[in-house]
Parts: C-alpha cells; sequence; structure tokens
C-alpha cells in the first residue's frame, strides 16, 4: 500500500481543492447578485402595488423567502469545501473503503483456513 504521496498526487489535490473553492465562490456571487436583485424587485413592486412602506415591504416574508431557501444549499455547499462533513465526506469515505478491504480480507483468509 502506498503510504506517500508523490508531487503529482499533492499537485492533483491542491487543483481539486482549487476548483472547488473557486465553484463556492462562484456560487456565493451569483446568490448575492441574484438574490439582491430579486428582493430590490420584489420590494419596489409591492411598494407601489399596495402603497406601503419600504421596511413593511422589505420586511414581507417573500422579499427573503429565497435567501433563507438557496441560503440553506449555500451553507451545504460551504459545509462540503471548507471542511465540515465528517459524516459524508472524504474522510468517511475513505474510512469506509479501508474497512470493507479489511473485511475482504479477513474474509479471504477464513475461508482458505
Amino acid at each position: 500500500m502506498k503510504t506517500h504521496f508523490s508531487e503529482e498526487d499533492k499537485y492533483l489535490r491542491a487543483k481539486q481543492r482549487v476548483k472547488e473553492l473557486r465553484g463556492f465562490y462562484i456560487h456565493l456571487v451569483i446568490y448575492l447578485v441574484i438574490n439582491s436583485f430579486l428582493t430590490l424587485n420584489k420590494v419596489i413592486s409591492v411598494k407601489f402595488e399596495e402603497n406601503i412602506p419600504y421596511t413593511d415591504a422589505f420586511l414581507n416574508f417573500n422579499s427573503f423567502s429565497v435567501w433563507i431557501f438557496w441560503g440553506i444549499g449555500l451553507a451545504f455547499h460551504a459545509f462540503n469545501v471548507f471542511g465540515f462533513n465528517y459524516i459524508f465526506g472524504k474522510n468517511w469515505e475513505q474510512r469506509k473503503i479501508q474497512k470493507f478491504m479489511k473485511e475482504d480480507q479477513e474474509q479471504f483468509k477464513s475461508m482458505n483456513r
């Protein structure tokens, strides 16, 4: 079993990490731009249609509901990228692979006795 990583392996892991970070930051920028536009649009349209104060229009649930629900998805993306993914993250996958390999090896040994 390989116990050390070559320079190429390190480079590929670093490149993948940068790709994940870039993807998250693009997602964050899109989240901020689109939701800002949607909120501004909703507040202005409700203000003029119903003639209510801007604060009341802004505090309407429809003005910030997309922020909340999309924000939940963005939070999961952040957890995945920044390492808060212990339950089903990369380490979990590696631990499960090692566990299954060990079980197979033990099963093979017991069958050959």
